[in-house]
């Protein structure tokens, strides 16, 4: 890759640790959360799109499709993030996508991946292995597992989804960004309206975190876009999953969380696998 690709992928990999961090750091804030973060996110993102792109009714589905997913997946994880440790669901909802994909190749598809997709699968699931064995009460760590792994099954879906809103749809890519937070804004809203004093104390208490992930998260996916125009997508898709990394050594150092030796082993392994997997 050239010096500006990996730059642009290393910054990806710490905007996206980044905001998982600040999510992490709110633990009590549920679906309020959530829905204050896409609000702000599609403050920021529509205008960009009124100003570059016709909208068209054609987007609705495929726009509305990626929100719910998107939304499923954003709950989940700020659940997995209030039951177990960051060092845990983290790198398990990274590193489950890819696997997922390995097994419904086999099983669906009837496809024969190469002997380093398999290699990197068994990685995967050796560095989960490793990951939730040890540390931490056998409830949360439990927790963590669960929800980790269940937000990397529903981070294939919207994948899935975005891959074939974008190149079957022509939908650019931006413009399934403002759709999908603006998806979610609206879902929650009555939600968030039925509970407006706790959605203001939340905003009053956790706004520095509020704004780093409505900024954050959406930037993660851009830069990562902008270095697949710069450099092939089996480089740049393995690279960005340093986060894994990264998220694992802010969650020790920041949030002193308990085996950082052993769970930063494990996404190590985690990182190993999904590389293989990308390069198969």
């Amino acid at each position: 890759m050239s010096p500006v690709a990996v730059l642009l992928v290393l910054a990806a990999a710490f905007a996206h640790a980044g905001w998982n961090l600040a999510a992490k750091r709110v633990p009590d804030g549920g679906a309020l959360f959530v829905w204050l973060n896409a609000t702000l996110s599609a403050a920021l993102i529509v205008p960009i799109v009124l100003i570059t792109a016709t909208p068209s009714w054609a987007w609705v589905v495929p726009l509305g499709g990626s929100g719910l997913l998107h939304l499923a997946y954003f709950l989940l994880l700020q659940r997995g993030y209030a039951t177990g440790d960051m060092s845990v669901v983290y790198p398990l909802a990274r590193g489950t996508g890819p696997l997922l994909t390995v097994v419904l190749a086999i099983v669906v598809f009837h496809e024969e991946p190469h002997v380093l997709g398999l290699l990197g699968a068994a990685a995967v699931v050796l560095g989960v292995l490793v990951i939730g064995s040890g540390g931490g009460t056998g409830g949360s760590r439990k927790a963590g597992i669960v929800y980790g792994v269940t937000t990397g099954v529903v981070i294939t879906g919207y994948t899935l989804w975005d891959a074939h809103a974008v190149n079957a749809a022509a939908i650019a890519p931006v413009v399934l960004l403002a759709g999908s937070t603006v998806t979610e804004s609206v879902l929650l809203a009555p939600y968030a309206l039925s509970r407006r004093e706790q959605a203001v104390a939340l905003l009053r208490k956790h706004w520095r975190e509020i704004c780093v992930v409505a900024v954050l998260s959406p930037a993660a996916y851009v830069l990562v876009l902008f270095a697949m125009t710069l450099a092939p997508v089996s480089l740049v898709a393995p690279a960005r999953e340093l986060s894994i990394v990264v998220g694992s050594v802010l969650a020790w150092l920041v949030l002193g969380e308990p085996n950082p030796l052993r769970r930063l082993s494990g996404a190590l392994i985690v990182v190993a696998g999904v590389a293989a997997i990308a390069l198969a």
